[in-house]
């Protein structure tokens, strides 16, 4: 019988109050995703922790678009970061676009928040991360997952031993996309254009949180945490990038990471990471913020936790010194995996055979790979040691993966 916890508290307050005015923003990208930062930005600013200064878009946002009196807008991002005397820049553009926008706010003394991925290879990573370091200002990368209080409430647990010793972390993600989805922007679906890397695949992009929040799970984060890849990458749709998808991380501590993914599953569920010990597992459903507790002799234990919103969480950090969640150093991990998908063979296109349209519904589906994904999980197989009959070897990238 499952033993519902109390929701924990969600994170300190950070209104700055009558002697700390809210603090200026300008939001780069408003449209598609970045319409929910722009709802977060609003939130914020009812509750007096920032203010929306400027827009940053190609093309201008219309009165009926944006819903109330627009603020000042532009299509030049460091232009308007003068004008509007920004302190925080919100960055939502494509991917390729990251580091270059991230390091002009950096040179303007604005702080950052970096959509994930923050760049689509390990070296434009290191461009970005060593030029922000330099600037002296604070960025936080996108992984809202990475806010949740349930990261570090199952590494405690973890750390006491409640599931006895890790052998492993798995994560799965099976979600469903239709082909329009491949077409919403020049960039969507795509490992390079017009001979810069993107890298949007489902591990890196739509998925990237799985692979992030296992690596934050099993404690390896950084860099030199990762000591080896392994990349099964392939493609039902029509595109460059893989849609249908599994990673294994060997830890430098000798820890075992396996991820799955794919755009293309027979029903959407929700993206989970396990933790297996050697006397039972933790469950954390990273988007509800809930996690399940199940161990030898006890009764399975769900609990439910708060989340710290990130663009609070930075200008808490800007106003009274509370830590950053998720800096850029703490994603290294996670660009490492990025780097091995962007050095990886191209993506396998499946055979014809192996995915079906749904009628009336403009999406492909590969027929069995929502078992597939879960299994990967649980057993942190790849799809070709689950006997997938259309994976092929893993493609092995050195052990010794540099992080220079």
């Amino acid at each position: 019988m499952t033993a519902p916890l109390p929701e924990a508290a969600p994170g300190p307050g950070t209104a700055p109050g009558p002697s700390r005015p809210p603090l200026p923003v300008v939001l780069a990208g408003a449209r598609g995703h970045g319409r929910r930062h722009l709802e977060n930005i609003r939130r914020l600013q009812d509750g007096g922790v920032v203010r929306l200064a400027g827009i940053c878009e190609l093309s201008p946002l219309t009165e009926d678009e944006f819903g109330r009196e627009l603020p000042e807008q532009s299509a030049d991002f460091g232009a308007l970061l003068d004008s509007t005397g920004a302190r925080i820049a919100v960055i939502c553009t494509p991917i390729p676009t990251h580091t270059d926008l991230a390091l002009a706010a950096a040179g303007r003394g604005v702080h950052l928040l970096l959509e994930k991925p923050p760049a689509p290879s390990y070296a434009e990573f290191r461009r970005m991360a060593d030029g922000v370091a330099a600037a002296g200002v604070a960025c936080q990368i996108g992984f809202q997952s990475l806010g949740s209080g349930a990261v570090p409430a199952i590494r405690e647990l973890v750390a006491e031993g409640a599931v006895g010793r890790v052998v492993g972390i798995g994560g799965a993600g099976a979600w469903v996309r239709p082909e329009a989805y491949f077409r919403r922007a020049p960039w969507a679906g795509r490992r390079r254009m017009d001979g810069v890397d993107v890298i949007d695949g489902a591990l890196t992009n739509p998925l990237a949180h799985a692979v992030a929040t296992a690596l934050a799970l099993d404690g390896s984060t950084r860099a030199e945490d990762v000591a080896g890849i392994e990349t099964e990458l392939l493609r039902a749709n029509d595109i460059e990038s893989d849609d249908t998808s599994c990673v294994r991380i060997t830890t430098a501590r000798g820890g075992s990471v396996t991820v799955a993914a794919t755009l293309c599953a027979e029903r959407a569920d929700e993206p989970y990471v396990m933790v297996h010990g050697t006397r039972g597992r933790i469950t954390f459903w990273y988007k509800q913020d809930r996690a399940l507790l199940q161990r030898a002799d006890h009764g399975p234990e769900e609990m439910r936790f708060g989340r710290t919103d990130l663009l609070e969480n930075l200008a808490a950090h800007l106003t009274d010194g509370t830590p950053l969640l998720v800096p850029p150093d703490e994603t290294g991990a996670f660009m490492q995996v990025v780097e091995a998908i962007r050095r990886a063979p191209d993506p396998v296109p499946l055979p014809a055979g192996a995915w079906h349209r749904v009628p009336g519904e403009d999406r492909r589906v590969v027929p069995g790979i929502d078992g597939l994904v879960a299994a990967a999980a649980d057993t942190l197989s790849l799809y070709s040691e689950l006997g997938a009959p259309w994976a092929l070897p893993a493609h092995h990238l050195p052990k010794e993966v540099s992080t220079r």
